[in-house]
């Protein structure tokens, strides 16, 4: 069974669709005690970085959201799902992540050529190092809706890094991360059609057996 958090924020309705499209048993988790009947996690979200932790501290989320990464139990992050795994953001200062991964997520900087934020259409290209994302979805295009980003570090291509995938839009960032069981994307993979589709299937099937 997969949890879709439901801390008040996020695409609920359109994860919950696409879970039902793939006959993956999921239910809404809305308190941190339901987290133990589930085998995973799948958390989306949007809006801003300070409104999302607002309510995971409000809610009671933080610390058992803490405990289940640093567990190493399985988990889905979209979106702000992936933001809020870092440190902080500058859409938010002195707001502090989960801090599960180093670093501060970025702004696109503006440009006449590049509007933020971006949203549309974008390609995601899994790294060498990563073992998570199925090498068939590298480079297919799914759907972004953002203003910030989480910039790539400095040993991206390290073979012990957590970058799992990068997009180019005005420069190159990190689209996606994976380290133990913890995922996450920036992209939407409930709204990119097929290929998201298919990309949550991989993350659920097999904690539905």
């Amino acid at each position: 069974m997969i949890g879709i958090l439901d801390y008040g924020m996020g695409n609920l309705g359109s994860v919950q669709n696409a879970c039902a499209a793939l006959t993956i048993p999921a239910k809404l988790l809305n308190h941190p005690e339901e987290m133990g009947e589930v085998e995973g996690i799948l958390m989306p979200g949007q809006g801003a970085f300070r409104d999302c932790m607002i309510h995971l501290r409000d809610q009671g989320w933080v610390e058992p959201l803490r405990a289940w990464l640093k567990a190493d139990r399985p988990f889905f992050g979209v979106c702000m799902g992936l933001q809020v795994l870092f440190e902080s953001s500058e859409e938010s200062p002195g707001t502090e992540g989960l801090g599960l991964l180093p670093g501060c997520v970025r702004k696109f900087p503006g440009a006449a050529d590049l509007k933020v934020p971006q949203m549309g259409w974008n390609r995601c290209h899994w790294t060498e190092n990563q073992s998570f994302f199925p090498v068939e979805l590298s480079d297919k295009h799914f759907y972004f809706v953002h203003s910030y980003y989480v910039p790539l570090p400095t040993d991206a291509l390290s073979p012990s890094s957590w970058v799992a995938g990068v997009t180019t839009y005005g420069l190159n960032y990190v689209s996606a991360v994976s380290f133990g069981n913890c995922h996450a994307v920036q992209f939407h993979p409930e709204k990119s059609q097929k290929d998201g589709l298919e990309l949550l299937r991989h993350f659920a099937e097999p904690l539905n057996p």
